[in-house]
């Protein structure tokens, strides 16, 4: 599966954006969906990651209820909607499939293929 994260911008503290992933290929609701992001000098950490069917969803917990993870296997698309931006959510984010874990996973290792990062900039 190839994927492409789009979406991210120069916004400021307290609005909201939407990243979009779109995939490419037929088997798109094999896969598990996850977000991860990279801020600079930091190491990329999990954001939030949808099931193949959408059902089930995680969170990080520093998120406090700000992001919902979706996803639209009719358009082979997952969808982060993000609310209430905060200046520490600057960061490079990235969508990325694991298509081997039976359950949602947070874990990196687990995510096979990576869509390559769309920037989100929060100036306060």
């Amino acid at each position: 599966v190839q994927l492409q994260a789009s979406g991210g911008g120069l916004v400021q503290a307290g609005d909201s954006l939407r990243l979009s992933c779109a995939a490419s290929g037929r088997t798109f609701d094999n896969y598990n969906i996850g977000w991860f992001r990279q801020a600079p000098g930091k190491v990329r950490e999990f954001v939030a990651a949808v099931s193949r069917s959408g059902n089930s969803a995680v969170y990080a917990d520093y998120l406090q209820g700000r992001f919902t993870i979706s996803r639209d296997n009719a358009k082979n698309t997952v969808t982060l909607q993000m609310y209430s931006l905060k200046p520490d959510d600057t960061a490079v984010y990235y969508c990325a499939a694991d298509d081997y874990s039976e359950y949602v996973s947070r874990t990196e290792p687990r995510y096979d293929f990576w869509g390559q990062g769309t920037l989100v900039t929060v100036s306060s």
